[in-house]
């Protein structure tokens, strides 16, 4: 089960394979130069969302939210922490609703802050309201796939 990983890149959104016993050194994108592995949150658009949702290996957590909402703004802190805990493992991504109404209206977004934990294009989770970056990071690894 040693099969390479797809990793989008957090930059330029290029797959690149990643051995995954090597996913913890992070690496560099083939194509931008750029290091894989960033431990903070990507803003994401209808542009490049499926890349990391549907065609990359690792589990996306994307937090929709918007720039007037008060519980947005206050978890913005905790979620970029729960990125660098995360992360390997998990990509974290933000997508704004206000210029992403497209993707808001595709996920049924009907509150702000949620949470969505999305698995090779499938949807294993999804939390409303503001979390802690303790509780962010326990809700992400209960719900995250096991590996076999």
């Amino acid at each position: 089960m040693n099969q390479p990983l797809l990793v989008p890149c957090p930059h330029c959104h290029t797959l690149n394979r990643v051995p995954a016993e090597r996913l913890q050194d992070g690496g560099h994108c083939g194509r931008c130069k750029a290091a894989l592995v960033v431990g903070k949150p990507l803003a994401l658009d209808d542009q490049h969302f499926d890349i990391h949702a549907h065609q990359g290996d690792l589990p996306l957590l994307v937090d929709f939210w918007a720039p007037w909402c008060g519980p947005c703004r206050s978890m913005a802190p905790a979620f970029e922490a729960a990125a660098a805990a995360l992360e390997p493992r998990v990509r974290l991504a933000k997508v704004n609703t206000e210029e992403e109404q497209q993707l808001a209206a595709r996920f049924g977004i009907r509150s702000i802050p949620t949470l969505v934990l999305i698995h090779k294009g499938r949807e294993l989770a999804r939390q409303s309201g503001a979390l802690g970056q303790e509780q962010i990071v326990r809700w992400a690894e209960a719900h995250l796939p096991r590996q076999s």
